[in-house]
């Protein structure tokens, strides 16, 4: 009995956490339905008779201001898509290497990226955008290098832990059978990493589609603004902020991740757990 009202106990207090996390999305999802008059007098309330405005919000932000909204989607998409599969290939080929090799350098290389975990970006913000400045990192197709290391810590961390619990026998074998190196890798590794894969990929997903401050220092904001940035700056004439469009373009933003992440959230515990645990 008492292990069952533990558990009792623990779900009615997850459950209350989940409503807190919920709330505030909820709130905004709300919101995105109503005039902006509204939202700034009764933002908790429901839409009634005279505040509810359907998608008029959401055809206004897509086409509000001069920049197109389409354009800040296909730079957030790219950024994402590239930044992610760099990440993906570099980091799980170098957590192998460490791995396999163990020399002192690979240890120092490990520890390295566990350090650069705990580095607030704050830290470094305003020297990594003067170096992204000066290398020419400041485009939708070059900031991905920028992304790759600092996404490299946490993805080298649960990659490694995974190569770890896979029998070095397998790729031994394959070695005899006359594999080269990069063959063991792309035909025997990577395939039995396919639940850390999507784990790594969904957890550099989420952060890279949502950033908002490393975009906003690297990129030429005259050219390319990625849609956290284009939510920034929805503004009206003399500043005025446009409440129910930035509402509906925030949910707009949330929306891909929000199924992403519920169509794969088996594969990401799967991955996090295989990866933090094992070995």
């Amino acid at each position: 009995m008492k292990r069952s009202f533990g558990r009792s106990l623990l779900t009615v207090l997850f459950a209350v956490l989940a409503l807190l996390w919920v709330a505030p999305i909820a709130v905004v999802l709300l919101n995105s339905f109503k005039v902006g008059t509204a939202i700034a007098l009764t933002p908790f309330s429901w839409p009634t008779a005279d505040t509810f405005v359907g998608l008029q919000n959401y055809i206004g932000g897509i086409y509000h201001g001069d920049y197109p909204f389409y354009l800040s989607m296909l730079y957030s998409l790219i950024i994402t898509v590239l930044s992610v599969g760099l990440i993906l290939l570099c980091t799980s080929m170098a957590a192998w290497y460490i791995n396999r090799v163990g020399s002192w350098f690979c240890k120092l290389v490990y520890y390295l990226c566990i350090f650069s975990m705990v580095v607030p970006f704050q830290m470094v913000m305003f020297t990594l955008s003067k170096t992204a400045d000066r290398l020419s990192l400041d485009t939708p197709f070059t900031i991905p290098i920028v992304y790759l290391g600092f996404g490299a810590g946490l993805a080298v961390f649960l990659f490694s832990g995974f190569i770890k619990s896979i029998p070095i026998d397998i790729e031994e074998a394959a070695n005899i059978d006359g594999c080269t190196p990069p063959q063991i890798f792309f035909h025997v590794v990577m395939p039995v990493m396919k639940s850390t894969y999507i784990s790594v990929a969904i957890l550099q997903i989420m952060w890279v589609w949502n950033d908002y401050l490393l975009p906003y220092l690297v990129l030429d904001r005259t050219r390319y603004m990625t849609i956290p940035i284009h939510i920034q700056f929805l503004q009206g004439s003399y500043g005025r902020v446009d409440y129910g469009a930035t509402m509906a373009l925030i949910i707009l933003c949330l929306l891909p991740i929000v199924i992403l992440y519920a169509l794969c959230q088996r594969h990401i515990i799967q991955g996090v757990l295989s990866g933090a645990v094992k070995g």
